[in-house]
């Protein structure tokens, strides 16, 4: 069981914060965090009770949206502006995990060619 818990404090998922010390962390609301909910750009866990928690990825995500509104950004823009900006990392990702894989076979020439 100790391992567990070591494993859970190094976990960035770990659903560790609730919706009070999360919104005090950000210095934001809890209805902040709520609307992001909304528009889908977090989902946080429940606890047994129903309650929301969060975690520190879910938190930095969250700040990063915090940023954005602040900046004068229109906060269903910053979640899409977000989403669009981890779909990147994902696929550039993807692209250079495939480009150290070698070459694929589309785009080759034909032997002799």
């Amino acid at each position: 069981m100790a391992g567990d818990s070591g494993d859970m404090f190094g976990d960035e998922d770990f659903p560790a914060y609730t919706m009070g010390r999360a919104a005090e962390i950000l210095g934001t609301s809890q209805g902040f965090l709520r609307s992001l909910g909304e528009l889908k750009l977090i989902t946080p866990m429940r606890s047994a009770g129903g309650h929301r928690r969060f975690s520190r990825s879910q938190l930095r995500l969250a700040a990063r949206a915090r940023e954005l509104v602040d900046q004068g950004v229109a906060l269903d823009a910053a979640c899409r502006i977000l989403v669009l900006e981890d779909q990147l990392q994902e696929a550039l990702r993807l692209n250079q995990a495939n480009s150290e894989d070698g070459p694929t076979h589309h785009g080759e020439a034909a032997p002799g060619h």
